[in-house]
């Protein structure tokens, strides 16, 4: 049985460091302001979602264990922000590369912790407010859960900003093969342009 558990910690772990790769290589060529515009109605960029997805590694897979990074500086007006939007943008006096820096580390944080624990291992999330227990196979799974997530606006945005999709977009075809397939999905929306 133990064998069946570490090859479900390990398979969990890969799937995650995967995820956070293709996060990561989405951010690779783009300048700063293509790294920090918003691209959504809801302002959505890509520095942004990796801040979120930095917290969301450093919370779930460190203080929940009890293994805090100190925090590094943070902007003006960050606590009051955070539960509204407010680690979801980079400010102008921050660095794409502290960003990114501040990611990596979490994440290397969080890969001690998912090598130092069992998936059964006890932890507490400080903000849920009931029902706080958990284990350490639960939040590795939630946390990959959020980097998938993200990782999907992360894809849109990088999209929108320069046309670069998926590792398997040119297997589908050239520019013109595109278009065709675009105007197609556009003419099958367009049949229902009157309905309400």
């Amino acid at each position: 049985m133990t064998d069946v558990v570490e090859d479900a910690k390990a398979r969990l772990h890969d799937s995650l460091r995967r995820a956070r790769e293709t996060n990561l290589s989405k951010l690779e060529g783009l300048t700063e302001y293509d790294l920090r515009r918003p691209l959504t109605p809801t302002g959505t960029n890509l520095l942004g979602a990796l801040r979120h997805l930095t917290g969301i590694e450093h919370g779930y897979l460190g203080e929940t264990f009890g293994r805090a990074l100190p925090p590094g500086p943070l902007p003006e007006g960050w606590e009051d922000e955070l539960w509204h939007n407010g680690d979801m943008w980079v400010r102008p006096s921050e660095s794409s590369e502290s960003i990114l820096d501040a990611y990596k580390e979490a994440c290397e944080h969080a890969d001690e912790t998912i090598r130092m624990l069992d998936l059964d291992s006890p932890g507490s999330v400080p903000h849920w407010h009931e029902g706080n227990s958990t284990t350490l196979g639960a939040m590795i799974v939630l946390v990959l859960a959020e980097e998938c997530r993200h990782g999907g606006h992360i894809d849109v945005v990088r999209e929108m900003i320069d046309g670069r999709a998926g590792a398997d977009h040119a297997d589908f075809g050239d520019t013109t093969r595109w278009r065709e397939y675009v105007a197609k999905v556009q003419a099958a929306a367009d049949l229902f342009t009157h309905q309400s």
